[in-house]
């Protein structure tokens, strides 16, 4: 029964200014992308640190042509478990060619971001490292720090929302295919888990902290597969069909490659986001597939917000891995329009 719940909770998690003194900027040598570089961006590597101290790496992209004054700016990343070099660089390439500055970062203790141990998630740190993303496009010269957005995909998703309940900078924010995690690792898919399993749940990811003390090590969680049986639920198989083939692997995402932190749940079972959300004054965009599994994160978070300026659009005939690369769903014209409308 606990072994069973360790590894439906970390199906979970596979899925779905003095900071500005620090940054630092590199010229990204070799195009190392799951998709194609457009001509009519620039691109460099940038790196930055939030609150905590934890330094961020991200991947800066600019229109060629720039306009005249100071231009609206986009932080991206996610989805949970990925890279900037996947899903988030394909947003942020996309509304870099319709005239945005954008920023896709990896999150702290990932990819080519610092934070020890390696592969650690976190509600608060997650959330923080959009508003430091959001530090280091206000000090940008060439950014209009009162035309700043975020765009978050998958558990992203909702840690962009949170962040905008949070961060009053954020003038506009977009969840895409949101995943809530704490929600989900709280309560399993569709809230199916009851207080009873989640208890047991807690007992023995709490026992696996005190072995890892003692080990000195972290025990992983289990991950995707590396083949396909075809027993799996089709949501798998759809994560299967993104990350571990040519589509969108990466060597140092997650997700394709490696494995979450076995304890890495734990503050996600005890610490919802979201609580604010019906605070959120600025303009927010909820996007979801008709056919994804975790269509339902999105329409309960919006029925939480508040205001004419939050919007639902949910995708026809789309599922939850569609609205991570697949340029005939991913509605980048509304996207547009909202950023443009929002951000003026």
């Amino acid at each position: 029964m606990k072994l069973s719940l360790i590894i439906s909770a970390f199906l979970l998690l596979i899925i779905g200014g003095n900071l500005m003194a620090e940054a630092k900027n590199t010229n990204t040598e070799k195009w190392d992308k799951t998709f194609k570089k457009s001509e009519k961006i620039n691109v460099e590597k940038v790196s930055f640190k939030n609150r905590y101290g934890i330094e961020l790496v991200g991947d800066l992209y600019t229109p060629k042509t720039l306009e005249k004054g100071k231009l609206s700016a986009v932080a991206i990343s996610g989805p949970f478990g990925a890279v900037k070099e996947q899903a988030s660089g394909l947003y942020a390439q996309t509304l870099a060619e319709r005239g945005f500055v954008t920023l896709a970062f990896d999150p702290s203790y990932t990819g080519e971001s610092g934070g020890t141990p390696r592969h650690v998630a976190s509600p608060d740190i997650n959330t923080e490292d959009f508003s430091a993303a959001v530090d280091y496009l206000s000090n940008l010269n060439y950014v209009d720090p009162e035309k700043i957005g975020i765009l978050g995909i998958c558990g992203f998703g909702g840690f962009a929302i949170n962040a905008a309940a949070m961060d009053t900078r954020i003038k506009a924010a977009v969840a895409s295919t949101m995943y809530d995690m704490t929600r989900v690792n709280a309560r399993g898919y569709n809230d199916s888990m009851d207080e009873k399993a989640r208890y047991e749940l807690k007992e023995t990811l709490n026992k696996q902290r005190t072995e890892d003390f003692k080990n000195g090590t972290y025990a992983k969680a289990p991950g995707l597969p590396e083949t396909l049986t075809g027993n799996e639920p089709q949501f798998i198989k759809d994560y299967f069909g993104y990350y571990k083939t040519p589509r969108g692997f990466h060597k140092r995402s997650i997700n394709s490659n490696g494995n979450w932190n076995l304890t890495s749940s734990l503050s996600f079972i005890n610490m919802p986001i979201l609580m604010r959300s019906d605070e959120i004054q600025n303009a927010v965009l909820v996007i979801h597939g008709e056919n994804a599994h975790s269509r339902y994160f999105s329409e309960d978070a919006f029925k939480k917000l508040k205001g004419e300026n939050k919007k639902l659009l949910i995708i026809e005939n789309a599922n939850h891995v569609d609205l991570y690369d697949n340029l005939e769903k991913i509605p980048f014209d509304k996207i547009e329009e909202f950023l443009k409308e929002y951000l003026k």
